[in-house]
């Protein structure tokens, strides 16, 4: 996708919402690149690592009861795993294959032109009011797919924006948001509900060694919160979002957006909806019989399956075999060389993006060693205890206290091991049902995800981003963040308020006090 040339007509804001997020913009826009922001802060990691293992800074694992002591970095060892590393640390950064691969098949949809012509059918034939909750829906329910709704769904929507004459980074953070920020709602039950459950059994089991937790414990809460948030994220988009990002005008051709389908448009539609219909029907195939290929070979679960660990692959799929068949069927692919030519122009544009991974990569690496996340979020955890808070106030204060730690530590699993060995056992003792725990903790996971630089897919967001405004800094991507995790915090805590006063059930076999 080549770099529009834009103009850009923002309307005068004057409330104190819009000028705390102004602020942000004006100050945020003035940081460096965010390639440079990340090698500063892999700087203050590596000093901060030093500082903290020299003076001896250390916790306990409430899990493990092992002490967890801070890391130097910068002395011998240290440097010599930096060196020895850092190939490794690059090319086992997790969402460096995730995007390559996935973006292969999704630059294949676009230089074929398959997302143009879809776009534009869409555009002709969709009613307009209902493509924003439509990609909100397919962000939250996408989630279950993890790395690969966060790659796919934001450019496709900010190019669904495009083609209808709006703001295309206003689709960009929306669909962003509803993935990342609204990880913990779905109406599906997916890998990550087996994981945490595996995770909340094991803490709760400190107090009472019978307790069995299950992947559906929390179903019904995250079901209604699916469609708490979709309003909600609609809401902040269209009232919030765009007017402050306001008017993009594109010099890009017209027909682009406005045209009707050409003869051979139309063909390659065609070919590309039987040939996505016949993938879509083997993977079914190999999916939903009882002993299926993709199922678990012995448990026969599809949520932790050989499926679940397929998704990037299926997802390229997904892309590529439509595409191939839009390119036949339209005439833009003739011959193999085609194909060779477009997959190479699909990643020529990925340069700036794995130079970021780089970065990346080494900054939450060395994080991730020198213990400095665990021990804050120990720390932290046993701060909250001392409090003293009660009730409804202290599971308030939790939700915060995870969106805090969720700045830092961004792996959803990673950070319930640590929190869940102190959390559960904490509000059993109160009262509370370890689902009911999870619930809090789920909330306050999902809700700064939108912003958190721990979180790699924020920073190839920005290199989505730049791909249709080249100037576009932190500030302007965060500052129209931030209200999606304001107003997801807002309204989820509301819901779990609700839902803690009715003394409504949590999923099957599950509520929020101790039997």
């Amino acid at each position: 996708m080549s770099t529009p040339e834009i103009n850009v007509n923002k309307p005068k804001k004057k409330g104190m919402f819009y000028r705390f997020l102004d602020w942000i913009e004006v100050n945020g826009n003035k940081l460096p690149d965010v390639l440079t922001l990340f090698v500063i802060f892999t700087v203050i990691i590596l000093i901060t690592s030093a500082i903290a293992g020299l003076s001896g800074w250390s916790a306990i694992n409430p899990a493990t009861k092992e002490k967890i002591d801070a890391v130097n970095l910068l002395n011998g060892d240290g440097i010599k795993r930096i060196l020895s590393e850092m190939v490794k640390n690059f090319v086992n950064f997790p969402p460096l294959g995730i995007v390559l691969v996935v973006m292969l098949g999704v630059g294949l949809a676009e230089s074929t032109g398959l997302i143009s012509a879809f776009m534009r059918k869409v555009v002709l034939s969709a009613p307009s009011k209902l493509i924003l909750p439509i990609i909100v829906i397919i962000g939250i329910v996408g989630n279950a797919a993890a790395d690969a709704a966060l790659i796919v769904l934001p450019p496709v929507a900010a190019m669904i924006f495009l083609a209808l004459k709006r703001n295309p980074i206003a689709g960009l953070v929306a669909a962003y948001a509803a993935v990342a920020g609204g990880f913990s709602a779905n109406i599906i039950i997916n890998v990550l509900d087996a994981m945490l459950a595996g995770f909340t059994e094991t803490s709760a089991q400190i107090l009472d060694p019978s307790y069995k937790a299950n992947p559906a414990m929390n179903y019904y809460f995250l079901f209604a919160s699916t469609f708490v948030l979709l309003p909600v994220a609609v809401f902040v988009t269209t009232k919030i979002v765009e007017p402050r990002l306001g008017t993009y005008h594109s010099q890009l051709p017209s027909e682009e957006s406005n045209s009707k389908l050409t003869v051979d448009e139309k063909k390659g539609l065609k070919w590309a909806t039987i040939s996505l219909s016949i993938y879509i029907l083997i993977l079914l195939a190999v999916t939903l019989p009882p002993n299926a290929l993709l199922r678990h070979p012995e448990t026969g679960s599809i949520v932790v399956s050989p499926f679940m660990d397929s998704l990037v692959g299926i997802m390229f799929l997904f892309f590529f075999i439509p595409a191939l068949a839009y390119g036949i069927g339209a005439k833009t692919i003739k011959s193999d060389k085609d194909v060779a030519e477009q997959l190479s122009k699909a990643m020529s544009g990925m340069g700036y993006y794995i130079v970021l991974a780089f970065i990346a990569a080494q900054m939450i690496t060395y994080f991730s060693w020198s213990n400095l996340g665990a021990i804050i979020a120990i720390k932290g955890a046993e701060a909250l205890q001392s409090i003293g808070l009660v009730g409804l106030p202290l599971l308030i204060g939790f939700i915060i206290f995870t969106a805090i730690v969720n700045l830092l530590i961004a792996s959803s699993s990673a950070k319930w091991a640590l929190l869940g060995p102190v959390f559960v056992p904490m509000f059993m003792l109160l009262g509370y049902s370890p689902a009911f725990t999870q619930v809090a903790y789920r909330i306050g996971d999902s809700i700064t995800n939108t912003i958190t630089p721990m979180l790699a897919y924020f920073a190839i967001l920005l290199s989505f981003a730049k791909k249709f405004d080249k100037n576009m800094g932190v500030g302007t991507l965060i500052s129209s963040l931030i209200p999606f995790t304001i107003a997801f915090g807002i309204f989820w805590i509301i819901l779990f308020s609700v839902w803690y006063l009715l003394g409504l059930p949590l999923g099957p076999g599950s509520y929020i006090k101790l039997n």
